[in-house]
């Protein structure tokens, strides 16, 4: 494998987290389908390549300036093959209020071979505003939408949404250095059976990619599809995107304290 394919590879599952960004604009329910001690364990590849693994966490709630906040956590690491070539090592800590409306902070440290950020998105929603960073170089702050999600709390807030074919659906998201109004389209209904021998019963649901940057933008046949599970947890179960280089896919192996 080369490098460059290497880093687009494991940079999708990033990826995965920015597609949620393409969700409603209000949830349809007061209970929340999840609860800390969430563990949603994936394994990627890319064609039929072992690539690496990936997990999502949701940890005790924390209090941030005073106030009682979600904490999310994406980790995403490159297998021994892959470490060999390019190694990933990748963390993202969001936060968001208990109420699932807005998000109030969020850090990632990015380890990709010789690649490495050190990125916070501090929400001042007082002022309107947020101020995104990297090893403590702070960029000017941009102007926020209501509402304005972080994009791994995006995907949790994704998961309070009640689905339906042929719906289009819309929220802003900022990575701190742009606000934008990220779009979805729920596609169809699957049953899917993964690698592992475990069938779903899945809504297909795809994004727009205009604000999507980097390897997606280069291709003209680009796609991005998720399948989250159809009944009130909304768990997505696989992630396969098409890209001019290839396909990758991540899908779920385990699922532990779910609510």
């Amino acid at each position: 494998m080369k490098k460059r394919s290497l880093r687009r590879t494991l940079h999708v599952w990033m990826i995965f987290v920015f597609f949620s960004m393409f969700i409603a604009a209000n949830a349809h329910s007061r209970d929340l389908p999840f609860a800390p001690g969430e563990i949603l364990e994936y394994a990627l590849r890319w064609e039929n390549v072992p690539a690496g693994s990936a997990r999502l966490e949701i940890m005790p709630v924390k209090i941030i300036n005073g106030e009682q906040v979600h904490h999310f956590v994406l980790t995403a690491e490159s297998n021994a093959f892959v470490d060999i070539f390019y190694k990933v090592r990748d963390r993202i800590d969001a936060f968001a209020d208990l109420s699932m409306s807005r998000s109030l902070l969020y850090q990632k440290k990015q380890r990709e071979g010789r690649h490495h950020r050190d990125e916070i998105i501090e929400f001042n929603w007082q002022n309107g505003q947020a101020q995104y960073s990297n090893h403590g170089q702070k960029k000017e702050p941009i102007e926020l939408m209501d509402g304005s999600f972080d994009p791994l709390s995006a995907f949790y807030f994704t998961r309070t949404l009640d689905l339906e074919i042929g719906h289009n659906m819309e929220r802003p998201i900022t990575d701190g250095r742009k606000n934008v109004i990220g779009r979805l389209r729920v596609t169809g209904r699957e049953t899917i059976t993964l690698l592992n021998g475990r069938t779903y019963d899945t809504y297909r649901v795809e994004p727009e990619l205009n604000h999507v940057s980097g390897v997606f933008k280069e291709g003209i046949n680009a796609k991005i599809q998720l399948w989250v599970t159809a009944d009130e947890k909304r768990i997505p179960v696989r992630i396969q995107s098409k890209i001019r280089i290839g396909q990758f896919i991540g899908e779920l192996i385990t699922a532990e304290g779910l609510r």
